[in-house]
């Protein structure tokens, strides 16, 4: 498995691995299919888009971008990760999450964060084993499949020992 930055040529490979997760889960509360230009939009406006392939095919994705709006968010990052159930538990997810990572602290990045659904219990786990620690949970702030869920915040300074700001988390 190799990881690349993506290009607009993935955007259909893209689409096909996110869009059973969209429709038929719970672990994001889109509830719009993303078509090929979406994707190809979203690759061309993310300052770090990554594909995991193998054997010449995408089975996977990590992205990230500000967290919110305003130069006052300017070094916090939110990211995505999705991979293809052919990818899952074989190393796929750390190997993308290491090489965001890394783009993301030589991008001046301060911290990264996950927005993940309560109800997707291996992606709070995934997290917390590559070192994410637990910020909030929001109840009720996502809605899909006729109920409220819960979304679970998670944190990891990129910064070097010593660079992170005091009693913030």
């Amino acid at each position: 498995m190799i990881v690349r930055p993506a290009t607009a040529a993935d955007a259909g490979a893209i689409a096909l691995i996110h869009n059973p997760i969209i429709r038929d889960t719970p672990i994001t509360f889109t509830t719009r299919e993303r078509t090929p230009e979406d994707v190809a939009g979203a690759i061309a406006a993310a300052p770090c888009f990554l594909v995991a392939e193998e054997d010449g095919r995408v089975g996977g994705f990590a992205s990230y971008e500000q967290f919110r709006k305003g130069p006052g968010y300017a070094q916090t990052m939110e990211h995505t990760i999705i991979l293809a159930p052919s990818l899952r538990g074989r190393g796929a997810g750390r190997t993308l999450m290491a090489a965001l990572e890394d783009h993301a602290r030589s991008a001046g990045a301060g911290s990264l964060w996950a927005g993940i659904s309560a109800e997707n219990p291996g992606g709070v786990a995934f997290h917390a084993a590559i070192g994410f620690e637990h910020a909030a949970t929001l109840p009720s702030v996502g809605r899909k499949f006729g109920r409220w869920m819960d979304l679970v915040l998670m944190h990891k300074w990129l910064m070097r020992q010593g660079d992170a700001p005091s009693g913030s988390l």
